[in-house]
């Protein structure tokens, strides 16, 4: 105990990558986004690439969203036929995931992880999300493209990750339940929301600032 990891599932568009930049930056702890693959790759033997290439592979499939390969816990071995499947592959990475919880304080963005350390007492799970206007704003700022092409960008983004998340979970990504904090981030500002994850953190695990975080 007297760990912390943070998780944060989000919106595409709702700021949620870096707001948990930032966090972990306040917080003075390291902070996971696609790490993930090199590390599993490094773990595993295998290739970076496959991790994306299977990823894409899921999404694109016509039964993406249809077949279910819910996490049970446990990759298979290097002996397996299995090993570099696309199921095997998210295992590989939820075991990552599960090794980073256990040995430091974190923040992971993304790959389920909020559903892969659900039985972790040390886990503070949170959703960012914000309407579609200021998403929308946020992704204009990046690509200049039309409206039309943004919305569609969105759109599609966001079914891609509700549909991996069911996937693999077996629940809803976007389902508040799943979730010990949803901030929408559009409400306040970066800084307001950290001080709001903050104040969740000297409540649900007292004494760990004081410990651990100077600022």
């Amino acid at each position: 105990m007297g760990r912390l990891v943070i998780t944060i599932a989000r919106s595409y568009g709702s700021g949620g990558r870096t707001m948990g930049r930032l966090l972990a930056e306040e917080l003075g702890i390291n902070y996971y986004d696609r790490e993930l693959v090199r590390l599993a790759s490094d773990k595993s033997g295998i290739n970076e690439a496959l991790f994306g290439e299977a990823d894409e592979r899921v999404k694109t499939s016509p039964l993406f969203g249809k077949v279910k390969r819910t996490y049970k816990g446990q990759p298979e071995g290097p002996d397996s036929g299995n090993f570099a499947s696309e199921e095997n592959l998210f295992h590989l990475q939820a075991e990552v995931i599960k090794e980073l919880a256990e040995n430091e304080n974190c923040v992971i963005v993304g790959r389920c992880a909020d559903y892969v350390l659900k039985d972790n007492p040390d886990v503070i799970r949170l959703y960012c999300y914000a309407p579609l206007t200021d998403c929308m704003d946020r992704e204009r700022a990046l690509s200049g493209l039309e409206d039309k092409e943004i919305i569609k960008k969105i759109e599609k983004i966001d079914k891609n990750r509700a549909e991996y998340y069911k996937c693999y979970t077996g629940q809803a990504w976007n389902d508040a339940r799943n979730y010990d904090l949803c901030l929408n981030t559009t409400s306040m500002s970066y800084p307001e929301l950290i001080s709001v994850v903050k104040a969740y953190i000297e409540v649900h695990h007292p004494g760990w600032l004081e410990r651990n975080c100077k600022k």
